[in-house]
């Protein structure tokens, strides 16, 4: 063979044996689902509270990329636990009209303990009302239901009602037998191949639960109280360890930010759009919202936005 002949070959079967790679390279990489977590909104009439509703939901919208999607996280509204009906009135109107007149994204709710009607109220305690408890807000956000589930392409949202009224007074951050169930039965009939994010108003893991209150017990440890992360989850972990395909756990409540990894599930404690309830920031963490990709091998990313 020619030098020149054997050259020209060469060349076109090194070339033809590159363009797959190159094809491959410059292939675009599939998008990852893009949403907005806020949570802790804490929305109550008066300038401060209903222009920062406002302004973190059309901060929101103008994100880019855009996200698709809104999670709200809970304690949408002030507090209805010890207000009266006329008052809680007032505060889901007005969260109902800002959030209608500022956004224009799907969003999916989560119940939390301060959107909960009537459990501290003392005197005239209206149990006999219909809308007592949970009745009102999971009418007034539309929801399926106060625990439910969705999906988002390979990805199934699973949404708990974290808040559970405590015989011996207060709320206890817990699931119920009844929703327990309902999770157990949602959780084995995923598909392996499809990943979970699971949504709560309490965290079900934080380390920042234990660091609420500056201060420890008096023999020095550190305590976790009932109603600042799930008494229950020494339970879910031995139901959770037994699925793989959980990767992700949201929660707000705490108005503080964290994140662990623990056991192959990210756990992400993500602040309070009312920071300090509504007095700027509470502990060293801002007013602030988070924005999440959930990328299709299971791995998530979390971006904190402030957005004043």
């Amino acid at each position: 063979m020619k030098r020149k002949h054997f050259l020209q070959t060469s060349a076109a079967v090194i070339g033809s044996t590159l363009l797959p790679s190159l094809s491959f390279a410059t292939e675009e990489k599939k998008k990852p689902l893009r949403f907005a977590f806020l949570s802790d909104i804490h929305v109550k009439p008066g300038t401060i509270p209903e222009t920062g509703m406002a302004k973190a939901l059309n901060h929101i919208q103008k994100l880019t990329p855009k996200v698709d999607f809104i999670i709200n996280g809970g304690d949408s509204i002030m507090d209805a636990l010890a207000i009266d009906k006329a008052n809680t009135e007032i505060q889901w109107n007005l969260f109902k009209s800002i959030l209608q007149k500022e956004n224009s994204l799907p969003v999916y709710h989560t119940i939390g303990n301060h959107d909960v009607w009537g459990w501290f109220i003392k005197e005239n305690k209206p149990e006999s009302d219909r809308l007592y408890g949970k009745v009102w807000v999971v009418e007034t956000l539309q929801m399926k239901n106060r625990f439910y589930s969705y999906t988002k392409g390979n990805w199934k949202f699973i949404v708990l009602d974290s808040t559970q009224l405590n015989p011996s007074g207060g709320y206890i951050a817990k699931i119920d037998e009844e929703q327990l169930t309902w999770l157990e039965q949602e959780l084995a009939t995923t598909p392996a191949n499809q990943f979970i994010c699971i949504v709560s108003h309490i965290p079900i893991l934080s380390i920042c639960a234990g660091l609420f209150f500056d201060k420890t017990e008096a023999n020095g440890d550190l305590k976790i109280q009932r109603n600042l992360m799930h008494t229950d989850f020494m339970q879910l972990k031995k139901i959770f360890i037994k699925y793989p395909n959980i990767k992700v756990c949201l929660s707000g409540h705490i108005h503080l930010q964290d994140e662990l990894d623990y056991l192959g599930i990210k756990y992400y404690c993500n602040g309070a759009i009312s920071g300090n309830w509504w007095k700027g920031s509470f502990q060293e963490f801002a007013p602030a919202y988070a924005v999440f990709e959930l990328f299709d091998d299971g791995s998530s990313k979390r971006t904190m936005v402030k957005y004043e």
